[in-house]
């Protein structure tokens, strides 16, 4: 058997008061010591720790003293509590006991970084397919061609494309929180200006739009940095799902009200009421995040150890190896891969509600709401996948793996799905397609989006931006040509691209790709 005594704890506290009544202050005796005593049993499977707490007040105003002796020997272990060790709880009753800390301080901070992330995404997308609704009563008013509001939803790209590698390298040198708060407020004042350059004329609204997605560019790879260096990684796939099921949320919540704000106060309430959300999260930004953990003096120290025994090394970049980074193979299968996902998508997030107002002749309403379905459906396969991903890869099965499986199912499942769009006459059955498409598509995230971090680390926010360039590419193409093929041809011809490309993209990725580090 062990004993032990200790000192737990001091105190000096006027809200203190001794569970008797208080002795006559009157006597010229010296005040006696008024004590509380309990006991409290800890056990395991073999052993039992009994714990007697002894809290004095000392008599000499009042403080007190906090005491433990600590007995530990060989217990049988019963069902029931022995009366010898059982809490003496009447001798409590005017005593708390709060061994807890604030909620706030006690969840992780690195997932607190994560759900401002996911916000920023929310934010992002709700911004972005606000005009996807919008375009219909502008075409209207302005009398539009397809051609020509395929130029309008393509001009985002071109701002788009240019601060993909720019972000990517901004982010990796300066850190990730100036760069993504810098892009959340750039895009929000240029979604607030979409309708004033819309009255002035087409050409200002093309260069707003293009400012829009200057500011909407820098996201991807500023988010990537900064959760490259916060998340370990057994939380990675989790933590990057969540993040971009924000954008699928956000692209929900865009599309369902989009409608009613037109209905309502006309489509320009949509611009105005969407940008000025972006103030308030970018005033959260500033007081919560932080680029990396070495820059947060509140982080507790287990969940720093946590994060850095589980991470690879964050020393600050100083140069980029072009030539190194684009003489790996599996850097080259991120890119082409991206390219040929991004194709898809970027189609379906532009033109879906056009395509079931055309085809599927749903109203105005009716299309926003039927475009939410795809949406949350990929909310919740992202999720999904990312903790299948995560399972595995606990599991033993090696990253390659996982990453190959994941995206293998997020170019499959949208290819089969869109070719049976074509054999389908039913309305409800073609929002379903659309529906399993989209959810398929979703498990990329587990997949080629979670790969920058794995094959470059210290880089992720460059290789983020290098392939994202691609993707980009992909929808600056892909939505000009659909306005194009549109005027020549039919939807079949549309999906078929796509389906294609996906094609090419699983060939590419499962030669080529690997979950491995293969840049320092």
């Amino acid at each position: 058997m062990n004993t032990s005594r200790a000192l737990l704890y001091s105190f000096t506290d006027r809200t203190f008061r001794p569970l008797k009544s208080p002795p006559d202050i009157s006597s010229p005796k010296r005040r006696p010591r008024e004590r509380l005593n309990f006991r409290v049993r800890l056990h395991t499977d073999h052993r039992c720790c009994v714990f007697r707490v002894s809290v004095r007040n000392s008599g000499r105003g009042e403080t007190g003293k906090v005491y433990a002796d600590v007995k530990s020997e060989p217990y049988e272990i019963l069902e029931t509590v022995p009366e010898s060790v059982k809490l003496e709880e009447d001798a409590l009753d005017d005593v708390v006991l709060d061994s807890t800390m604030p909620w706030g301080e006690e969840f992780p901070k690195r997932w607190v970084i994560v759900i401002l992330c996911f916000s920023a995404f929310l934010l992002c997308n709700m911004d972005r397919v606000n005009m996807s609704i919008a375009i219909l009563p502008m075409s209207a008013e302005n009398n539009w061609n397809p051609a020509t509001v395929g130029l309008i939803q393509s001009s985002f790209f071109w701002g788009y494309l240019l601060t993909q590698i720019a972000g990517g390298i901004w982010a990796d040198t300066v850190g990730g929180k100036k760069v993504l708060g810098f892009g959340v407020i750039w895009w929000s004042i240029a979604t607030i200006l979409t309708p004033v350059a819309a009255k002035v004329g087409l050409p200002f609204l093309l260069v707003v739009r293009a400012f829009m997605g200057i500011g909407e560019g820098v996201a991807m790879p500023a988010m990537n940095n900064i959760l490259s260096k916060w998340v370990p990684v057994s939380e990675r796939s989790r933590s990057l799902a969540f993040v971009y099921s924000g954008m699928y949320l956000g692209s929900v919540t865009g599309l369902a009200f989009s409608p009613f704000l037109i209905h309502q106060f006309g489509w320009p309430s949509v611009f105005y009421s969407f940008g000025s959300l972006g103030t308030v999260w970018f005033a959260a930004w500033l007081s919560k995040a932080h680029s990396s953990p070495l820059d947060d003096p509140q982080l507790r120290p287990a969940e720093k150890k946590l994060i850095f025994a589980n991470s690879f090394s964050k020393e600050p970049v100083e140069s980029i190896p072009w030539r190194l980074i684009l003489s790996k193979a599996p850097v080259w299968a991120l890119i082409v891969s991206h390219f040929c996902h991004n194709w898809g998508t970027f189609i379906l997030l532009t033109w879906m509600p056009t395509y079931y107002n055309q085809v599927l002749k749903f109203n105005l309403t009716e299309s926003g709401l039927f475009c939410v379905l795809p949406w949350l459906t990929m909310a919740f396969s992202a999720n999904l996948g990312g903790w299948i991903a995560d399972t595995l890869v606990s599991k033993g099965l090696s990253v390659t793996t996982v990453r190959k499986i994941m995206q293998s199912i997020g170019f499959l499942g949208p290819a089969f799905f869109l070719t049976q769009l074509s054999h389908i006459d039913s309305p409800a059955m073609a929002v379903l397609c659309m529906a399993c498409s989209q959810g398929t598509d979703a498990f990329s995230q587990s997949g080629l989006y979670s790969n920058h971090q794995d094959i470059a680390p210290r880089y992720s926010g460059v290789l983020l931006g290098l392939s994202n360039t691609a993707g980009v590419l992909a929808g600056v193409f892909g939505t000009a040509a659909t306005g194009y093929i549109l005027q020549h041809g039919s939807w079949d011809d549309v999906f078929k691209v796509s389906v294609g490309l996906y094609l090419v993209g699983t060939v590419v990725w499962n030669l080529f790709s690997t979950g491995e580090k293969i840049l320092d």
